[in-house]
């Protein structure tokens, strides 16, 4: 059989042909694909070789931030309230920490931790996780003993507040991450907050660093700052207070010291209070800073403000008679009254005995915006400007706002509203002959600035002739009183608004200055909700502004203003003449 050949060009599917520029085109594109390769490795190698460094480092390099030490908060003196201790924080590279059951429970007991919780923490994905901040460092030494593959410490500082519950209002507390939440922490935190630095180390597979390398930032220490407090008034003022509150079984209590020279404030407490260093079960109550935050209808203690304008009017003098009657009074649809009848009194009489008609009578000879003027100039309505966060502005509502009624009610401390601060600051006029000057929480250096005048000398020594007159006999602060110093001030007991009713609750208050010859500071008490049958100002509030006051201005020591009453010593019966020779 013959073998006969098969010739495949004669296919008539082979006869079709690629076209002519279509492998062309693919050379085309390999060749620019090729080129391109060229130049990129051209320019990672010889333009942008940073690229592949930085890419080769990052398999070994590390940039390590360097923590920065938060500033001290001192008081005048230099004592520390506040300070960074450094502590370690735990964490771990899930991927790396292979841990048997039994050292996560070792681990988990060292942090204080829930093993189920620290299991999860460690099966997490990521690079990084934190296990436990803040570890005290003796903590983190049986930790870093362990030498568990994964687990890694870090430094950071934990705030440390030496006085605990004295200071804690006043200074606050930072957060986790050292950053202010509360008080001067909160309100100086740029100062305090430094900058942190950082450096450059070669780690191992492990992250133990083998290696530094350079640094990059050398951390910025935070400002220190130095407070207006003294550390032994504010001492003086938590211990009075606490004592306050324990006796009368108060709410809640405050007292601010100012020193009237400069404004600046020496105490502020309040209570109830809480211990910074520990802050697992806290409340709300705890936490407020109520000499700044919480407002209050004053009270009495705004009646030396009616008195000055008087005097400072022309229509009324020191000694000038006001019938207030039989202790009640119609005005409108209301009936204001006093404790009790007290029929003719002077003006400088009506603020010994404190009483509500004598005070109307006087402010009802002004204009409404006459009396809306002055208390703006006091600092009511108006936030101090601590730069405390929350800080109250209290109500002032506007003059046109105001109903005869009202009117009548402001001129005894109702229907306005301060907080213990606003209320300190405004006596500031009666210790500094009439001028008002600006309240400071720092340390100050120099003179204040220029204040502004709301009262003539003169209005002002005599207004505080009549406020003198409260703390003696027949005033109702003779609580008050501060052996071998003259004392000037205003007793205040208010019934608490809650919605738009008036309870049977009170407030209790006294604000009041020394010694009188040359003032020196300004104490302000409030005690909310005193229980039992004692709750007057003169009462409850007197006793601790006496305490604090006396104590603080033998701490400054402040020369004594008061005459110096002979000491009475008690004797036995005289023996006869003949029975002394005898002997």
């Amino acid at each position: 059989m013959s073998k006969r050949s098969v010739t495949f060009n004669h296919n008539p599917l082979l006869a079709k042909g690629l076209p002519v520029w279509r492998p062309r085109v693919v050379l085309l594109a390999l060749l620019c694909g090729s080129f391109a390769l060229v130049a990129r490795a051209a320019y990672l190698q010889g333009v942008n070789d940073e690229f592949l460094q930085a890419k080769g480092e990052s398999r070994y390099a590390r940039v390590i931030e360097i923590p920065a030490t938060r500033g001290k908060i001192t008081d005048r003196h230099g004592t520390v309230l506040a300070a960074s201790t450094p502590v370690k924080s735990i964490w771990a590279i899930p991927g790396d920490a292979k841990l048997t059951p039994a050292e996560v429970r070792k681990l988990a007991g060292l942090l204080d931790m829930d093993a189920r919780d620290l299991s999860h923490r460690l099966g997490k994905d990521g690079d990084f996780v934190y296990l436990k901040r803040q570890v005290p460092p003796e903590v983190a030494e049986r930790v870093a003993e362990m030498k568990l593959a994964g687990i890694h410490e870090q430094r950071e500082y934990r705030r440390y507040y030496p006085g605990a519950e004295v200071m804690s209002h006043l200074l606050g507390f930072t957060g986790v991450d050292d950053h202010g939440q509360e008080g001067v922490e909160l309100a100086f935190d740029r100062q305090l907050t430094g900058k942190p630095g950082s450096r450059r180390v070669i780690k191992d597979r492990r992250g133990r660093i083998v290696e530094d390398v350079e640094s990059i930032r050398t951390p910025q220490e935070g400002q220190d700052i130095a407070l207006s407090v003294d550390a032994k008034i504010q001492y003086l003022a938590y211990a009075a207070l606490q004592s306050a509150m324990d006796t009368y079984r108060a709410k809640a209590g405050g007292v601010v010291v100012l020193d009237a020279r400069s404004g600046e404030v020496l105490a502020m407490v309040n209570a109830p209070s809480y211990n910074p260093n520990n802050r697992e079960s806290l409340s709300g109550a705890q936490l407020r800073n109520r000499a700044l935050t919480d407002t209050f209808e004053p009270g009495s203690v705004v009646k030396p403000i009616i008195a000055a304008m008087a005097l400072e009017s022309g229509k009324f003098r020191f000694d000038t008679v006001i019938d207030t009657g039989n202790g009640r009074m119609a005005l409108a649809n209301a009936t204001i009254s006093d404790t009790k009848p007290h029929g003719r009194l002077t003006v400088a009489e009506v603020i010994q005995k404190s009483s509500n008609i004598g005070a109307v009578r006087m402010a009802m000879s002004f204009e409404p915006q006459q009396m809306w003027r002055v208390y703006d100039e006091m600092g009511f309505g108006s936030a101090v400007g601590l730069g405390f966060p929350g800080e109250a502005s209290g109500r002032l509502r506007a003059a046109n706002q105001w109903r005869p009624i009202e009117q009548a009610t402001m001129a005894y401390g109702y229907g306005l509203s301060a907080s213990l601060m606003q209320v300190a600051r405004s006596y500031l006029v009666f210790a500094r002959d009439g001028e008002m000057i600006p309240v400071t929480l720092t340390r100050a250096d120099a003179p204040p600035p220029a204040g502004r005048r709301v009262f003539s000398a003169q209005t002002v020594r005599e207004t505080r002739a009549m406020m003198e007159m409260v703390t003696q006999a027949g005033g109702t602060a003779v609580h008050g009183q501060v052996p071998g110093y003259r004392v000037a001030g205003k007793t205040g007991t208010s019934h608490k608004l809650e919605g738009a009713n008036y309870t049977s609750k009170y407030i209790a208050s006294f604000v009041g200055l020394a010694p009188v010859s040359d003032p020196r500071l300004v104490v302000a008490v409030m005690i909310d909700e005193p229980s039992g049958k004692q709750y007057y100002g003169g009462q409850v509030a007197g006793p601790v502004f006496a305490r604090v006051m006396g104590g603080a201005l033998r701490a400054l020591s402040i020369p004594p203003d008061a005459p110096v009453t002979p000491m009475q010593v008690a004797r036995g019966k005289e023996e006869p003449t003949a029975a002394r020779g005898r002997m």
